[in-house]
């Protein structure tokens, strides 16, 4: 009987002693990717802005040209920014009040879908006043955002193909 008994009972001691191992693994696995994620390159909140800015400039172009293409893809990367900055960047404050430009999106996004001149220039003269505001509000005013007066880029055409 105590054979039998020491028999049942070995390839459970042996069985628990693998899942004690491939615990350990288990863990260790864990802890190097953690470590991995915790070196991993995140874009800081100025990238997030700067990248901002020269999709608000190209946004402004792209809209004054009736390019509403390429408008329709400036305010998506404007958007898209805005939900990085919202999901990299959530210890900061600033983060927190990123969410007061997005009725301002919003205008400017359906003044591109009404493919309406007018009605994107009043959006997108919102969009900056706004823009200037969280600003203020996140202690950044001396950041002043404004409508482009020259293309900084040179080397992208702003009128759309069938325009020429």
């Amino acid at each position: 009987m105590t054979r039998v008994f020491i028999l049942v009972l070995f390839p459970l001691f042996y069985a628990c002693q693998q899942h004690m191992d491939q615990t350990g693994f288990l863990q260790d696995r864990i802890d190097s990717l953690e470590r991995k994620l915790a070196d991993a390159y995140k874009p800081g909140f100025g990238e997030f802005m700067s990248s901002i800015q020269a999709h608000h400039a190209k946004l402004w172009f792209a809209g004054q040209n009736k390019n509403w293409k390429l408008a329709d893809f400036e305010i998506h990367e404007i958007m898209e920014a805005v939900e990085d900055i919202q999901k990299y960047q959530v210890e900061r404050k600033e983060s927190q009040m990123i969410n007061m430009i997005q009725p301002a999106l919003d205008g400017v996004n359906d003044a591109i879908q009404k493919q309406n001149p007018v009605l994107f220039k009043s959006k997108y003269l919102l969009l900056t006043n706004t823009c200037n505001q969280c600003h203020k509000a996140a202690e950044f005013e001396f950041n002043v955002v404004k409508i482009p007066e020259s293309q900084s880029f040179s080397n992208q055409e702003f009128k759309s193909m069938g325009s020429k």
